[in-house]
């Protein structure tokens, strides 16, 4: 027999907790599902030295501040361990190991599978990035065995790599981060479009007011209801966030070389786009990852990007998103954007609840009228 849910949030991340917080404030009945085996591994699984872009100010959910100073950046760490304290202290229902493989709809109910465990729910949260499973080129395949390829997913520290040159593909954050640590003990290559960066740095004295008008204008004007706002949407998506942590000085500096783009394989080796061939013992893709929503099987939710309005499924009733690239702006994605998008979501989950339970009564009244004429 299925276990019954009001509510399925899939995803114990930010976006997740923030969503089981306001439906915890409500009194729903609903279950947080995760894959990962402990609340915020998602962020303990990245590689070490990550720390968050924006200052501890910013990086608290619905109800609890980050505990940190102000102007401080947490690490990954700190992240994971933050998120595992405020499930604790809102008592929410957190069910870790729970890897969700599959979401179906039967009549009016949602079902979710997640190997041997159904559950059924009138409502269902996909509380996750659509960031899912690394992007790596096809040509990867035919890259000399004996290159250490790796992502941003599975990278951890140098250890993992050979002696040799290391060859980084994709120049975002995660690239350029990544590119001055291991160029500390590697010749390094970095190759990738610029993103731009963030014309303030992390240890500029305004720092924490230049933030908040930048997530002012993240929140309020980079939306989906203003003209520059869808227009940047667009870019955003396909060129990446500018630097924040990392300036161009910085990989000057770590002798960091800028290259081509990586245009196909040459005799095993990485070929870049101006014939120039790399002799590399090492590459690390940073090259972003695909949307890994194929265990959706409904009907009109759309592929590979759901069709939403503000997080609600636009062909699907009572299926709802959280934590998406551009939800519905800017900081959708950022810690500090998840808590506004949630906020909605619940909104509309509660006004769709009103609904379905006037027309349950309704079925019900009339289902006893009905007997007692029969009568």
């Amino acid at each position: 027999m299925n276990t019954y849910f009001e509510t399925i949030v899939i995803g114990g991340g930010q976006a997740g907790l923030s969503v089981g917080y306001l439906l915890a404030k409500q009194k729903r009945d609903f279950v947080i599902l995760d894959a990962s085996q402990r609340i915020g591994d998602a962020w303990r699984n990245r590689w070490d030295s990550l720390k968050l872009f924006t200052p501890a100010i910013y990086d608290g959910l619905i109800g609890m501040p980050f505990p940190a100073p102000a102007r401080s950046f947490p690490t990954k760490d700190e992240m994971a361990d933050y998120l595992e304290a405020y499930a604790q202290r809102f008592h929410l229902p957190v069910r870790t190991g729970v890897k969700v493989d599959r979401l179906s709809k039967q009549n009016s109910r949602f079902m979710v599978t997640a190997g041997d465990q159904c559950f059924e729910a009138d409502h269902v949260v996909v509380a996750m990035s659509n960031l899912q499973k690394p992007r790596v080129p096809l040509f990867a395949s035919q890259l000399d065995p004996a290159i250490v390829q790796l992502n941003a997913s599975n990278y951890r520290d140098p250890s993992q790599l050979r002696p040799g040159a290391v060859l980084i593909v994709g120049a975002g954050n995660s690239g350029t981060e990544i590119a001055v640590e291991v160029a500390r003990g590697h010749q390094t290559w970095l190759s990738g479009k610029d993103t731009g960066i963030i014309p303030w740095g992390v240890d500029s004295k305004a720092e924490i007011f230049l933030d908040f008008l930048f997530l002012f204008v993240g929140d309020h004007i980079l939306t989906m209801k203003t003209p520059l706002g869808r227009k940047a949407r667009t870019k955003f998506l396909t060129k990446g966030k500018p630097l924040k942590q990392v300036r161009p000085s910085d990989l000057a500096a770590a002798g960091v070389m800028r290259v081509p783009r990586v245009a196909g394989v040459q005799n095993g080796l990485p070929l870049l786009e101006d014939q120039q061939v790399l002799d590399v013992a090492n590459i690390i893709w940073c090259t972003g990852f695909h949307e890994g929503f194929e265990w959706i099987e409904i009907p009109g939710v759309g592929k590979p990007e759901p069709v939403h309005e503000h997080g609600v499924a636009v062909n699907v009733p009572g299926l709802y998103f959280v934590g998406l690239e551009f939800l519905y702006a800017l900081t959708s994605s950022n810690i500090h954007g998840v808590s506004r998008d949630a906020r909605y979501i619940v909104r509309q989950i509660a006004a769709r609840s009103k609904v379905h339970k006037k027309a349950t009564a309704e079925e019900k009244r009339q289902a006893g009228t009905s007997v007692s004429m029969q009568e």
